[in-house]
């Protein structure tokens, strides 16, 4: 379905490039939908932040490429794109199925406006609504609920379960000591229970809140290359390793040490996920701008632009468990606690970030999404260089 691009937004959208880049950007940027710009040869010279999300890559290693290079060119997204530039016209499409190996499915619904108006000549506008934007944040709040409900679990363990359980311990060495040879093998297994289960008790008490965490500029490329050569000579031998970086990142304002144990975690998680035939394991990283979260605690939106992303090539996440994934004692392993993912879930929120998930077969990732070590400072310094590079 068409009607003519009206004169109202050809001017604002003139004018709005003609502002600058930064300004245009600021606009943008609070808008939730993937917004680029292409010109005749289908190149694209600008995405806002949401397109950078959505494709999952940062716009310095998306500008100047064809759509093409992201999307399959065969498919209904570009056949608008050419019957907006054909009639001059804005043209939408509902319900549009984009499946590609990198971004996985998405329904979303497309609309392209061409823009030629005095020296604007060739260009569209194109604009990809997703479908998944209110379930995803959805997942954000479960997510934090489930690290800080782990939390308050483990120092309601550490205070009320450790202390009884000694007692009972002692009680059933007393009683060993005068009970009956034939006896003696429950006593035991009273203490070996009672051991069994302060183990359980200590590993849920690291979920606890202790000491603050030692923020400060770290390179996450570092933390990820010390994260795979501890895969690779040990429990992910098996598997390949691709590494897809972007190498112009800031650092990241984190604890170096909590941030091991994070991707440690991921990793191993994608690793065991793995075919034990063409396992593959992609650590990627990305720079997304204008990407802004409501973290609790803070009165106001904190931007999240560094992105890491590990994905794995295993069957995917059962249905069944996709909601409950962060929660504690929630596992998939035949020998699994289910803490894993709920320690990641409580650690990344300790550094004010985010995690999410996509999964299906062939392709499951995991996005953590993190602060730059100089606040708003470097994500405004950093958002400011790559308007004056496009």
């Amino acid at each position: 379905m068409a009607r003519p691009f009206s004169k109202s937004e050809r001017l604002a959208a003139r004018g709005a490039l003609q502002v600058g880049i930064g300004d245009l950007g600021a606009v943008l940027g609070a808008i939730t939908d993937v917004i680029a710009v292409l010109d005749a040869d289908r190149v694209l010279r600008y995405v806002n932040p949401a397109a950078e999300n959505f494709f999952e890559l940062g716009a310095g290693m998306m500008l100047g490429r064809r759509l093409s290079d992201f999307l399959p060119d065969d498919g209904p997204i570009f056949g608008t794109i050419d019957q907006a530039r054909q009639y001059g016209a804005s043209v939408s499409d509902e319900e549009v199925l984009i499946d590609t190996p990198r971004i996985g499915k998405h329904l979303v619904s497309v609309r392209a406006a061409s823009m030629s108006d005095g020296d604007i000549e060739g260009l569209v506008v194109l604009t990809i609504q997703l479908r998944t934007i209110a379930r995803k944040i959805g997942r954000q709040l479960v997510h934090r609920n489930a690290a800080r409900s782990v939390g308050a679990m483990a120092s309601m363990l550490a205070h009320e379960v450790k202390n009884p359980l000694s007692g009972i311990r002692g009680a059933a060495q007393l009683l060993e000591q005068t009970a009956q040879p034939q006896d003696r093998e429950l006593t035991r297994l009273i203490c070996d229970e009672a051991d069994r289960i302060r183990a359980l008790v200590d590993r849920m008490e690291i979920f606890s809140d202790g000491l603050p965490l030692d923020l400060m500029p770290v390179n996450i490329h570092r933390v990820l290359g010390h994260v795979r050569m501890l895969a690779q000579n040990g429990f992910g031998r098996h598997v390949r390793f691709v590494e897809t970086y972007d190498p112009s990142l800031p650092p990241v304002l984190g604890d170096h040490g909590q941030l091991i144990q994070i991707f440690l975690n991921l990793v191993k998680n994608a690793v065991e996920a793995c075919p034990r035939q063409g396992g593959e394991v992609t650590l990627s990283t990305a720079f997304q701008q204008g990407v802004r979260f409501a973290v609790p605690g803070v009165g106001q939106r904190v931007p999240l632009p560094l992105v890491v992303t590990v994905q794995d090539n295993g069957d995917g996440i059962p249905d069944e468990i996709r909601p409950h994934l962060f929660e504690p004692f929630i596992t998939t392993k035949k020998n699994g606690t289910g803490l894993g993912l709920a320690l990641v879930a409580k650690i990344v929120g300790d550094h004010g970030g985010v995690i999410e998930f996509d999964s299906q077969p062939r392709r499951t990732s995991f996005r953590v999404r993190l602060s730059v070590a100089s606040g708003e400072q470097a994500f405004g310094d950093r958002f400011q260089d790559a308007g004056a590079e496009r």
